[in-house]
This record gives structure tokens, C-alpha cells and sequence, in this order.
């Protein structure tokens, strides 16, 4: 190839080449912010983070090309909670994501104006996150945890599985309206001659306390209502109901998948892939006042019988035909 051909070859490759690659440099970098009540080093924390960045690369989000992701661990700290939801919106993302009505409601008192898409909440109205779940009007949407009625659901389990328990110690955070409101749904459905006697905690110091001193009864049993502090401490509420022999009912997998006797809730990792489609939404235009707020579809029932032997309970058949899953 002669000179001149070979110069005027590659100056129209030089021309039209870049502009791919002009395109791919100049597209913004999209900046989400993440907030959720685990510790750093939670593997439950770690997978529905994942959860989201896999749903949102899946919707074209690429980290390093597109989006960034600024991830914080707030372990179940009010305090810290705090800290770093002003250190996120000091970041002007284009979007935060908390999780659980602890940091939600921390991250609704220190921004209005930041759209946010808030995952694994209780009672979004309630809690005054959104003012109706079909039109939330605020900068807030997302995705509750369950419907407040779902604590009825768990006393029937409880009654079934354990039929002897007169006596259900339900654990609940007594600030957040949610938890407030599983506790009535739970006193409502509870049967005749059981008594629900509310557990109120912040910490782990009185989480040991509150369950030591409500176990002293004979026929008692817990209920775990979703939180930030039990969601922090599941596994010390997991080995208190072992130690005392107190049959419980948790809100998600991973407490059975730890060693609880039975949970009943919803997918977190399926929440937070659906959550993706909020984040995307939002990211590219949308406001979260016309994304309507929604309650989970799906509730899985997950039974240990590893526990309930060590319980000394015997699953009713009935409701082993209706599990989702059994931990052997």
C-alpha cells in the first residue's frame, strides 16, 4: 500500500473509531448511595447489596463506566446511622438507598430534596415515608418488608407448630410505628388463653435482658419483628430462644438458615433485584412521588428440624406440606 493511500486509510479510521469510544467516555457517571442497618462484615448485608448491583447491571448499569456506588454499614446504630446518611448526601448522589425503618426514617429527616428508594421498610405510611402507597408525593418510594398483618400470620404458625405456648414474648423496636403496628396485628390474632406481651429493645444488652426475664414462665414462645436492632443481633436472638427453649417465629430465612425454628417473610434478595427497578427508573428521569410504593407478592415459610429437635417439637405434617423449605 502506497503512502498516500495508507495516511488517507487511517486518518478516516481515526475519524470514525473514536467516536465509540468519545461516546462511551463522555456518558456520566451516575452516583448511587446505599445505607443498610448490617454490619460491614454481614454476608446477609453483603448479598443484597450484590442483589442490587447485579439487577441494576442487568438494566445496563456498569460500575466504573456508569454508575458508582457509595455502600455504608450502619450495624444496627442509631448514631452512626445518622453520621453516615449526612456523609452520603454530602456526596450529592443522584440517589440513596436505605434500608429498614431505622435508617429510612434517619435519611428522611436529613434530606428532601434527594430522590430516594428506600428497601425492606415496615409500613411506609405508617411511618410516614410516602402519603399513600398508589401516590407516595414525597422525594421517597420503594418496597415495604410486609403488611402489618403478616404478624398475625406468625401467631398462627407459632400456635400450630407449638401448641402448648400460652405466653408469646414478641420482640419489636417500641419507637417505630411498624413494629407498633405488628404487635396489635399479632394481640388481634392471637387465640384464646395467648397472651402477646411486647419485648421492647434497642440493643443487644437489652435484647439478653428482656428475653432472660420473660423465659422464666413455662409455655412461652418469641416472635421477632423486623428491625434494625434484630436484624443486627438475629444471632443472639437465635441462640436465647435455643438456650430457654423458647419456640420462635422470625421474619426472614436467615434466622432459621442461623438456627431459628421457623421463619416466614419475604425474599430480601428477591426485594432488593425489584429495588434495581426503582434505582433505574429514578436514574434515568423519573420522580419517586409517581412511582407507586408496593407490598411484597411472595412470602416464603422456612422450617429448621434441627431446632425443633432441639426443641423437642414434632412439625405438624400440615405444615410441613405448605413449607417452602426445610433445613435438615
Amino acid at each position: 500500500m502506497r503512502r498516500r493511500e495508507f495516511i488517507t486509510l487511517f486518518g478516516g479510521a481515526v475519524a470514525t473509531w473514536p467516536l465509540a469510544l468519545r461516546a462511551q467516555q463522555s456518558e456520566p457517571t451516575r452516583r448511587v448511595g446505599v445505607l443498610i442497618p448490617y454490619a460491614e462484615g454481614d454476608a446477609e448485608g453483603r448479598a443484597v447489596v450484590a442483589a442490587l448491583q447485579r439487577g441494576l447491571q442487568d438494566l445496563g448499569w456498569a460500575q466504573g463506566r456508569n454508575i458508582r456506588f457509595d455502600i455504608r454499614w450502619a450495624a444496627g446504630d442509631p448514631d452512626k446511622a445518622r453520621a453516615l446518611a449526612r456523609e452520603l448526601i454530602g456526596m450529592a448522589p443522584d440517589v440513596i438507598v436505605p434500608s429498614s425503618n431505622l435508617v429510612t426514617t434517619i435519611m428522611l429527616e436529613e434530606t428532601h430534596t434527594i430522590p430516594i428508594v428506600f428497601i425492606f421498610v415496615g409500613d411506609p405510611v405508617g411511618s410516614g415515608y410516602v402519603a399513600s402507597m398508589a401516590r407516595p408525593g414525597g422525594n421517597a418510594t420503594g418496597f415495604a418488608v410486609l403488611e402489618n398483618a403478616m404478624a398475625g400470620k406468625w401467631v398462627d404458625t407459632l400456635h400450630e407448630i407449638a401448641p402448648q405456648v400460652s405466653r408469646v414474648g414478641f420482640i419489636l423496636h417500641p419507637e417505630t410505628p411498624a413494629n407498633v403496628g405488628m404487635l396489635h396485628a399479632a394481640e388481634s390474632a392471637a387465640p384464646s388463653g395467648v397472651k402477646v406481651i411486647p419485648l421492647g429493645v434497642h440493643n443487644t444488652a437489652e435484647i439478653e435482658r428482656a428475653v432472660t426475664a420473660f423465659a422464666t414462665e413455662p409455655n412461652s414462645g418469641l416472635i421477632a419483628a423486623p428491625h434494625a436492632v434484630t436484624f443486627a443481633n438475629r444471632d443472639v436472638i437465635v441462640e436465647l430462644a435455643l438456650r430457654f427453649r423458647l419456640p420462635a417465629v422470625y421474619p426472614f430465612r436467615n434466622f432459621a438458615a442461623g438456627g431459628g425454628l421457623v421463619s416466614y417473610g419475604t425474599n430480601p434478595i428477591e426485594m432488593w433485584r425489584q429495588g434495581a427497578s426503582y434505582v433505574d427508573r429514578v436514574l434515568r428521569g423519573a420522580k419517586p412521588a409517581d412511582l407507586p410504593a408496593q407490598f411484597p407478592t411472595k412470602y416464603e415459610l422456612v422450617v429448621n428440624l434441627k431446632a425443633a429437635k432441639a426443641l423437642g417439637l414434632n412439625v405438624p405434617q400440615n405444615l410441613l406440606a405448605r413449607v417452602d423449605e426445610v433445613i435438615e
